[in-house]
């Protein structure tokens, strides 16, 4: 995935709806080794965590081609990234139902949980909320967020294929609760499907499995 960006000066990154300070690493700027040196991105920034990296508030759709960015840091996963959270989510307390689960790999709104540590410990492109996708590690992490649910389903075959939630994020607007008969619309991407379709890996619409 190659390393870190060039030095860019800066004060650290403000996470968790802004309730959370990470300390800058020793990047913020241009990927600057690996087979990444030059990639470039096109989307964004639209909210980026890193001090003093600037979003685009204009049309979401804008075309911005600049280089892509890190600042590795280990504030978040050497918190985070524990054997007792992993445990929870998997086999403790908060592996309990769907609800538990995500609750917890989420986080309430303002703390910092498995999911975002992965995206603030990449830094620049990879912490921004709604372009991090810019960053190819982030594939990597998502896969990991996965395996992780898998691992959930596995050893809690009665609550696998359940739901929880609403069908809008932390319910903002409010709105009625999503099933699994509502359809995952994926834009130009794939065919739109029913969830209950995709929540076995060996279900027919998905084929793949993890080690």
């Amino acid at each position: 995935m190659g390393g870190d960006g060039e030095y860019f000066a800066h004060n650290g990154s403000v996470v968790g709806a802004g309730r959370i300070w990470l300390p800058s690493g020793a990047g913020g700027g241009c990927v600057k080794s690996g087979p990444f040196k030059d990639f470039k991105i096109h989307l964004g920034p639209q909210q980026p965590a890193m001090q003093g990296y600037l979003p685009v508030y204009s049309d979401v759709k804008v075309l911005n081609t600049r280089c892509q960015r890190r600042d590795l840091t280990m504030a978040a996963s050497t918190s985070t990234f524990t054997a007792e959270n992993l445990l929870n989510v998997t086999v403790g307390p908060a592996s309990a139902s769907i609800g538990h689960f995500q609750d917890e790999l989420q986080g309430p709104y303002g703390t910092l949980r498995l999911h975002g540590a992965g995206h603030y410990a990449m830094g620049g492109d990879g912490s921004d909320v709604f372009t991090s996708l810019n960053d190819p590690a982030f594939y990597l992490h998502h896969a990991m967020i996965d395996r992780m649910y898998w691992i959930w389903q596995v050893l809690h075959p009665t609550e696998a294929y359940k739901l929880n939630g609403t069908i809008t994020f932390r319910n903002n607007p409010p709105s009625r609760n999503g099933t699994v008969d509502d359809l995952l619309e994926v834009g130009k991407l794939g065919a739109h499907v029913p969830i209950k379709d995709v929540l076995n890996t060996l279900g027919g619409t998905l084929c793949y499995i993890y080690l």
